[in-house]
């Protein structure tokens, strides 16, 4: 009992060590691939020295099937030196997708849509210059529960390059 209070005092202290005052607010694109690449519109919006809150709505796209999803993760930042922080986070969102294919040898069509809910981690690296920009690169696991069978799994890990403008 005496290791796990002082466990749990020393992730208290690691969560309120070095912290830095985050943007109140940022917004750009975050690019990445998850099964076919796609871009997000991400917004940050800051809740205090080293806390925040991010949504992004984006889609994803390959040869056999489009996805749009929504997802809001809480994120804990901790600051390396400088401009670079790191920081991790959880989540999770709603999304749908279409798969159409073709094939030419046996003359199957398939068409399916449906919808998704998912749950993601987040880690990442980012640098804030100067003059209000943001670039960051994370991955983000994600696994989904749907009620068809649209991907071979229930795992997409999505791993994106991010650019944002700070105020």
């Amino acid at each position: 009992m005496k290791k796990l209070f002082l466990t749990g005092i020393m992730l208290l202290g690691l969560a309120f060590a070095n912290a830095q005052d985050i943007s109140k607010n940022a917004i750009g694109l975050r690019l990445g691939d998850n099964d076919g690449f796609g871009g997000e519109i991400s917004y940050q919006r800051g809740l205090s020295s080293n806390n925040r809150l991010e949504f992004d709505l984006g889609w994803r796209d390959t040869r056999h099937y489009d996805a749009v999803k929504l997802v809001g993760l809480y994120q804990w930042v901790w600051n390396i030196e400088g401009g670079f922080n790191w920081y991790a986070g959880v989540g999770g969102g709603l999304g749908s997708w279409r798969a159409e294919y073709y094939n030419n040898g046996n003359g199957n069509y398939y068409d399916e849509s449906g919808a998704f809910a998912l749950v993601a981690g987040d880690i990442g690296i980012e640098y804030n210059f100067d003059f209000p920009l943001q670039l960051s690169l994370d991955f983000r696991p994600e696994v989904y529960f749907n009620s068809n069978d649209w991907r071979e799994d229930n795992f997409g890990p999505d791993i994106a390059l991010g650019v944002r403008y700070r105020w």
